[in-house]
């Protein structure tokens, strides 16, 4: 919109400047309201706001500026006239700048809903983040768990395979003793020898026994790793 003026050096002048203001006003106002009702999202015009607000003033103004005319004027029938239509004028101008003043607050009051939706709406996400990212830990915790345990079970199954293994390879060097000596009996060799092949099976022995030992204990020192 632009700008009016005073410009008129008479009372009759000033006076048509200020209806023509008071025109141009109305129909800023009612643009405004008209862009802010149209749609569920309501549209603002800070330059139309902005300029509806100083022809106001200037309308203010100019009643103050006729307001000390009116009153030098002689006749009192004629002042009596013109005090009326400058109160009529000062009046609109209060409407307008009213109403104006209302735009301006549900203007604001859009503004702060916004933010707080756009800061609520930021701390929801945030927190969904969150639980997403507890979530997430959750998961990578239980699959660790689970890796954990399928390598405990294979480890277990390795170990017992083995002591099985051990087991079996006990029998058979029992077997094949029985037979040795029986064959060492049948042949006639002397004790001595006999003793000598005994004692190197209590040796055998031992390493078998040992080798489980240690097979046990790297299977406990594992399960006790994994959890």
């Amino acid at each position: 919109m632009e700008g009016g003026g005073g410009g008129g050096t008479t009372l009759s002048e000033i006076y048509q400047n200020s209806k023509k203001l008071l025109l141009r006003t109305r129909d800023g106002l009612e643009r405004l309201e008209r862009l802010e009702f149209s749609s569920s999202n309501p549209v603002d015009s800070p330059e139309l706001s902005l300029a509806v607000k100083k022809d106001i003033s200037q309308i203010q103004s100019l009643c103050v500026e006729m307001d000390h005319l009116w009153r030098s004027i002689a006749a009192k029938s004629l002042r009596d006239l013109w005090r009326r239509k400058v109160e009529q004028v000062a009046e609109e101008a209060d409407s307008l700048k009213e109403s104006l003043d209302k735009y301006f607050l549900r203007h604001q009051k859009r503004m702060t809903e916004a933010k707080e939706r756009a800061e609520l709406l930021g701390r929801a996400n945030g927190d969904s983040a969150h639980v997403l990212r507890i979530f997430d830990e959750e998961a990578q915790a239980m699959q660790s768990a689970r890796n954990s345990s399928m390598m405990l079970e294979e480890a277990y199954s390795k170990g017992v395979a083995i002591l099985t293994k051990y087991a079996d390879q006990r029998d058979r060097l029992k077997g094949a003793h029985r037979k040795a000596l029986d064959v060492l009996n049948t042949v006639g060799l002397s004790n001595s020898v006999l003793k000598l092949i005994e004692r190197r099976n209590r040796v055998d022995k031992w390493i078998k026994y040992t080798g489980m030992v240690v097979s046990v204990v790297i299977l406990y020192t594992f399960w006790r790793w994994a959890h």
